[in-house]
């Protein structure tokens, strides 16, 4: 398995940054692909548990709200939020009358994965077009990675304190205390790293990078566990299927969603 891991991620990783320094249209729609199947893999989760979220209208909601950001930022998004609530009841007051039995708890499903993976997810789009976003991005993704990491060597090892026993029992305080440590120090040294190696813009310094590489670490964890909590309801072990070895989509970008929202308030809070 961590074979199969290590060569998957070594060929897509070139890619990926390819990806993500072009910053253009192949990004935007690279987001809004996996945000797109993520939006699948949500609405198939409740699906095992006999709840019936609109598939189509998530994906189209998701794939609705992050092009209206790489397009308007988020000039027009009031307009697309209300048509998206207004259109998800519409669906299942007319779902309700085919027959389904549980359409109000349908509805709260299928808007909170539009908002959920649409709006908060299309802060990939935000953090990338911010000033130096580019470095920006390529400091919040390897954080989690190797806060995330340092989170499992040093818990597994020496972790005796359980951090949430019913949701993820192996994860534990010493795990997550030496992923924050290790988290914001990697900030610094990845900051430093885009000065050095790279000429990063004004506002990538090694303070700035701290800051933002410890906030990351300590929150991003949270986007990990409420996916886990999803797939702990539904009794599934992943999402989907969509890397080998590595899970579903929705897997994959769980902690990244909470990352590039808080990198973006905390960045702007910095530049204001």
């Amino acid at each position: 398995m961590l074979r199969e891991r290590i060569a998957i991620v070594t060929l897509l990783l070139p890619f990926g940054l390819w990806i993500i320094a072009d910053g253009n249209w192949p990004y935007i729609i690279a987001v809004a692909a996996i945000l797109g199947l993520a939006a699948a893999e949500y609405a198939k989760l409740f699906r095992r548990c006999g709840l019936r979220p609109s598939l189509p209208l998530l994906v189209a909601g998701v794939l609705c709200l992050c092009l209206s950001r790489a397009a308007f930022g988020f000039l027009y998004a009031h307009l697309f939020l209300a048509a998206l609530a207004l259109l998800s009841m519409l669906w299942h007051i007319v779902d309700y009358e085919r027959g389904a039995p549980q359409s109000a708890t349908d509805f709260a499903v299928t808007l909170s994965g539009i908002f959920y993976l649409g709006w908060v997810g299309s802060y990939f789009i935000s953090l990338r077009f911010m000033p130096d976003g580019v470095w920006w991005i390529l400091l919040a993704l390897p954080v989690v990675w190797i806060a995330d990491s340092a989170a499992y060597i040093i818990g597994s090892r020496i972790g005796r304190h359980k951090l949430v026993p019913r949701l993820s029992p192996n994860k534990s305080w010493e795990g997550y205390f030496s992923g924050v440590i290790i988290g914001g120090a990697s900030g610094f040294g990845i900051a430093r790293l885009w000065q050095i190696g790279a000429g990063a813009g004004a506002t990538i310094t090694t303070k700035s990078g701290l800051i933002v590489g410890l906030i990351i670490a300590i929150f991003a964890p949270l986007g990990d566990l409420g996916i886990s909590m999803i797939k702990r309801q539904v009794k599934s072990k992943d999402s989907g299927s969509f890397i080998p070895g590595h899970g579903g989509a929705l897997d994959r970008i769980d902690s990244w969603i909470w990352a590039v929202v808080f990198g973006y308030y905390v960045i702007s809070l910095m530049a204001g």
